[in-house]
Formats: C-alpha cells, structure tokens, sequence
C-alpha cells in the first residue's frame, strides 16, 4: 500500500473509488472501505482514501485544534481494509495560495433545511469546497460516504449532479458500537457515564419508528433525549433527500438528531439519523 502525499503522484490511480475522511479512522471507516473493495464500478481499479483534516469546515476553531490526528493508525486501517493508497496532503497541497475558488451556489439541501446548516454556518461551504477539490485530484469514478452525516451525504449528492462531477456518490450504512452508538471520532471524548447517556440517541430513534404521525415521533425523540439530560439542538423527521419538513400524517421519512452530552468540563455534539416508516397498524 501506497502512502502519498504529492498530488502529482495519483496519476496511476486515477479512475478508483474514492473514499475521503478526516482521519482518526475506526471501524465505520474500514466499512466504507471494505465497501469500495465490493463495488461492481470498482473491477481492478484502485481503492484512495484521503486523510484530510479540512480546516474551511470547522465553524469553531477549537474544535479544529482538538480534532485527533493519527495518521499512523489510520495507515494501518487503511491496509487491513484492504485500500491502495492512502492521500494524506498538507493544506497547501490541496489549497495552493492563489487557486482557490469559492464554492459555487450551494444546493438547496445544504442551506434550507436548518439542521447542520444552522448550527454550523459555513460547514457545507466547507464541504463542497473540499470534496470537489478532492474529486478534483484524485479523479475517482465512485466515491463512498457514509450515512451518519445524512445531511452530508445530500449535499454532495446534490453537489455532484448540480456541477455535472461524473462521480458516482455511493452510501454505505452508519456502523454502530455494540449499544447502539453510531461510531464517530467524537466518541473518543466521551467519558463512560457520557457515553452511558449518548446511548439515548440511537435509543430515541427506535422509538420514533412506533409513532404515527411526525409530530408525534419529533415529540417522542425528543422526550427521551431530554429525560437522558442531553442538550437537543434538533430532533425532527424529515424529507429523505430535500431534508424539509413532511406533513404531520407523512408516512416515510428520515429522523435525524443532533443533540450535545456534557462529557467532564466539556460538551460533546454527536449526530445520527435512521429511516422513519410508519408500519401498517396489525
């Protein structure tokens, strides 16, 4: 496997699957990848993961500085997964002075809905900015993303087919820890009785899938990640890929949360969504 740093060297990759993070790579990471490996657009083509902590994402500077770099673990990840090469650029690499364009209007998925957009202004300007400079080197065929950061996962959808990328955008299911916790970076921050509470977030998404009406699963969810003591920033069921409110007698849709936990001196905000279906009444 292949450690790069020097956009010039991708030439021989070109045509791959793509599979960009931040780094700090878990075992949901390894998923994407082992993923990509299994994708019929992937036949011998090489499988890139980018390593790349994004600063034109983060709307808070401290959360930038406290974001965990491992690139020696996450090399490792990366090998057992079975991947090619791993990209691991510095900014300049992938912001040389002078050639960096701002992004283009965004899809109304990333400034609409006000989920993330709200409560982290210029995080999508960010992301589109990044994923299309990364398409933009690596020059892949198909990408993979997975579906904890749902909101994400739409804008670059919405990203791709508005700027016409010709990169399959493929999603993988979130993986989740064995008490149903979506893996995530941040969960290295959570101490144990933090992370005890967390629990309530996947937690309330399972029972918002016994309520039959969306007002009455938003009621629900919340409930329960209030009685956990989390802070909720939102708990709302949504149109899958638009992300705007349904009708209160929707019958499909996509539940997403976004809620802090106080983890020691600290608050910790953790995302995660699953599919909302009303089931027919037995």
């Amino acid at each position: 496997m292949q450690v790069i740093t020097d956009p010039a060297a991708l030439g021989p990759y070109f045509g791959g699957v793509f599979v960009p993070t931040m780094g700090a790579l878990h075992a949901g990471h390894a998923r994407l990848v082992e993923c990509a490996r299994d994708l019929p657009a992937r036949r011998e083509a090489p499988i890139v993961v980018s390593v790349f902590v994004n600063p034109t994402q983060f709307n808070d500077p401290a959360d930038l500085a406290r974001y965990p770099r491992t690139l020696e673990a996450d090399v490792e990840v990366c090998r057992r997964a079975g991947a090619e090469v791993v990209f691991a650029p510095g900014i300049s690499a992938v912001y040389p002075q002078g050639s960096t364009s701002p992004p283009r209007d965004l899809p109304a998925v990333a400034t609409e809905p006000q989920l993330e957009d709200a409560h982290r202004p210029g995080h999508f300007a960010g992301v589109c900015q990044v994923v299309r400079r990364l398409f933009e080197l690596v020059r892949p065929r198909a990408a993979v993303f997975g579906e904890k950061d749902w909101q994400q996962l739409q804008v670059i959808r919405a990203m791709s087919e508005q700027e016409d990328l010709g990169v399959e955008i493929v999603p993988v299911p979130t993986v989740r820890e064995h008490d149903g916790l979506a893996m995530s970076s941040r969960n290295i921050f959570l101490s144990p009785d933090a992370r005890s509470r967390a629990a309530a977030i996947s937690g309330a998404l399972c029972e918002a899938g016994a309520a039959r009406t969306v007002p009455a699963a938003q009621a629900r969810m919340r409930e329960i990640l209030l009685a956990a003591g989390l802070v909720v920033e939102y708990a709302v069921v949504r149109e899958p890929r638009t992300l705007m409110p349904l009708p209160a007698d929707a019958t499909h849709g996509r539940a997403l949360i976004a809620a802090q936990v106080r983890s020691g001196a600290g608050m910790v905000r953790l995302i995660d969504n699953a599919e909302w279906r009303v089931s027919p009444e037995s």
